[in-house]
């Protein structure tokens, strides 16, 4: 064990961790980023550096803040982004909205968007927490069928 309590060896899951915190799905970079923030080790502060600089969902951002400010690495939390989290998402969302039939329903919107483009579905899920259903309805309902 090294400062703090935080063990300075690598976990034997760290690969495992490592490829976890860079899925598409905010959930599991969430739950690796708690997880690696057991071990202060260089490799796994290089990790959290890059989920905290570069992650579009700000609650893992946050995550890899806490964990890199207990391990007492001179970091800044990023500022919530302005807009989208994903560039393009209208023409993204018009597009799937294009290809299904006349009439659809929003459930299946939902599921296209899920199946087609999962890094959008899944940015705005962890962007939105509760309120992405509401939101993404309302979306829906707004776009142009043109």
């Amino acid at each position: 064990m090294s400062q703090r309590g935080f063990n300075s060896e690598l976990p034997s899951n760290y690969d495992e961790l490592k490829t976890a915190a860079n899925r598409s799905n905010w959930r599991e970079r969430l739950d690796a980023v708690e997880e690696l923030g057991q071990w202060n080790n260089p490799k796994i502060i290089d990790v959290l550096t890059h989920r905290l600089n570069n992650d579009v969902v700000y609650q893992v951002q946050e995550a890899a803040y806490r964990k890199l400010k207990a391990f007492g690495e001179d970091v800044q939390l990023p500022a919530r982004r302005k807009g989208d989290p994903v560039k393009g998402t209208t023409k993204i969302l018009v597009r799937i909205k294009k290809s299904l039939p006349e009439g659809h329903s929003y459930d299946e919107f939902k599921e296209k968007l899920r199946k087609m483009r999962l890094d959008v579905y899944d940015a705005y899920d962890g962007e939105k927490g509760s309120d992405f259903d509401s939101w993404l309805e309302s979306t829906w309902a707004s776009l142009s069928k043109k």
